[in-house]
């Protein structure tokens, strides 16, 4: 019986879950931009190739069906390498490889869990998984140029800086008070499976790139950890924070989960825009208005010198629009996604899009990611957040307590039942908890590379 780690510390409903993701297609939805009514410099520039993308496999579960090849098979027209994630024994000495599509036998990152049984749905890994797992379609991809910035700032900082100089240049910034602050803006808003941030409607989802383009845009450091994340997924050796109750992390947020399972609530006060939202875990983000961050130490911060789990964040209002800088986040990961680093922070801008009678129908949120350490170039994602109703309209906000029913034995996560006994081991909960327990139970006899090099550099 194949175990859905995921899902069970989650308790969804299977039943709730597939009405929501039948309605999804299996494209994902082009990606547009709201007119902001002017050129900026760092804002509301549109996608580099705006168009649908369909999703590259291989996954069959929930009405999705993209699988170019199964048990053991190749797709017409693709030679196979010598070996792939699937066959090696040690994945660190495949580095010539890695930016090969066909490594992965050209499968996405939410692929690649779905084989090693994270996901309900027919058995993808074959009659002798890991060997015979699937192929998905090695001629769809997500491009690149539509992943990293259009921007050409080094650092938020000074992406945040100029949107100030150019918001000061037309008058700006605004300064609300409760009398002007735009409070149409609060109220409940869900995934908008009709534009960008649907299922697989940003790239961040990991359902419509190729493993090497995401690799593409990481340092040689973090695209080993993707590759290593990669391979114990792949034989259900999966380490997902959410199913063990640990914190969920600062990009969790980002993840189609964070909307697809409860309504973000958006609430603005003249001096704080905050955002509640949540998965297995709570997150809370509050822009502060009027506020500086201490940039006097290595990490720009607003309180005291220690990482948050969710960052600090500072903005500004111009006219409706949010402009905000997250920093000092504490390095982390969520499944199937890159980690991050301790230097990771965001340009977020949160852009209104009213019909024309003037009423909000979603919020478009583009979010700018710089990370010296983990992306060799800034990202960004851009998605619409669909608003489903008022504050005082809907069900209220569900606070999330989660009650572990999941623990590691000999590194893999197995449900346990009440009265049940175990031998813990504890990792480092502030290093890398999950490759920690990869490593001491699954990697005996494979060698991490000691000089990082660079695989793939534009």
């Amino acid at each position: 019986m194949r175990n859905f780690p995921g899902l069970l510390t989650k308790g969804l409903s299977f039943s709730l879950l597939s009405v929501s993701l039948l309605s999804v297609t299996e494209q994902a939805m082009a990606q547009a931009m709201p007119d902001i009514g002017f050129d900026s410099v760092g804002r509301g520039a549109p996608i580099a190739d705006a168009q649908d993308y369909e999703i590259v496999g291989p996954v069959n579960f929930f009405g999705f069906e993209a699988v170019a090849a199964q048990n053991g098979e190749v797709p017409d027209n693709v030679e196979p390498l010598p070996i792939d994630i699937f066959t090696t024994t040690d994945f660190y000495k495949d580095m010539d490889y890695w930016m090969d599509p066909r490594y992965w036998r050209c499968n996405s990152g939410f692929a690649l869990e779905a084989q090693g049984g994270a996901y309900p749905g027919p058995n993808m890994g074959g009659d002798n998984p890991p060997l015979t797992a699937a192929w998905g379609f090695c001629d769809r991809d997500y491009p690149r140029e539509s992943m990293v910035s259009p921007y050409g700032f080094d650092s938020a900082q000074e992406h945040y800086e100029a949107l100030m100089a150019e918001t000061q240049s037309r008058g700006g910034p605004t300064k609300h008070t409760y009398a002007t602050v735009p409070g149409d803006i609060s109220g409940r808003y869900f995934w908008d499976e009709g534009g960008p941030g649907g299922l697989q409607g940003t790239w961040y989802g990991m359902m419509v790139n190729q493993i090497p383009t995401v690799l593409s845009f990481l340092t040689p450091e973090y695209q080993k950890r993707v590759v290593q994340e990669a391979y114990h997924q792949s034989r259900g050796q999966s380490q997902w924070p959410s199913q063990y109750c640990w914190p969920e992390g600062f990009m969790r947020r980002w993840h189609f989960a964070s909307t697809l399972m409860q309504n973000h609530t958006i609430i603005v006060t003249p001096d704080i825009f905050e955002i509640l939202a949540g998965v297995a875990r709570n997150f809370i983000t509050q822009v502060h208005f009027g506020r500086e961050f201490n940039t006097e130490g290595a990490i720009p911060r607003l309180g005291q010198d220690v990482p948050r789990w969710y960052g600090e964040t500072v903005g500004f209002w111009d006219e409706d629009v949010v402009i905000s800088w997250t920093s000092n986040i504490q390095p982390w990961m969520a499944h199937s996604q890159f980690e991050f680093s301790n230097k990771m922070q965001t340009v977020e801008i949160y852009t209104p899009v009213r019909d024309d009678s003037g009423a909000i129908t979603a919020l478009n949120h583009e979010s700018i990611f710089y990370d010296s350490e983990a992306l060799s170039e800034p990202v960004r994602i851009v998605r619409n957040l669909r608003r489903v109703s008022d504050i005082s309209e809907g069900d209220p906000y569900s606070y999330i307590e989660c009650v572990q029913t999941i623990f590691t034995q000999n590194g893999i996560a197995t449900p346990m039942n009440p009265g049940d006994t175990y031998e813990a081991y504890v990792p480092d909960m502030f290093g890398r908890p999950w490759a920690e327990i990869w490593e001491k139970y699954h990697e005996e006899g494979m060698e991490a590379p000691q000089d990082e090099v660079d695989i793939f550099s534009f």
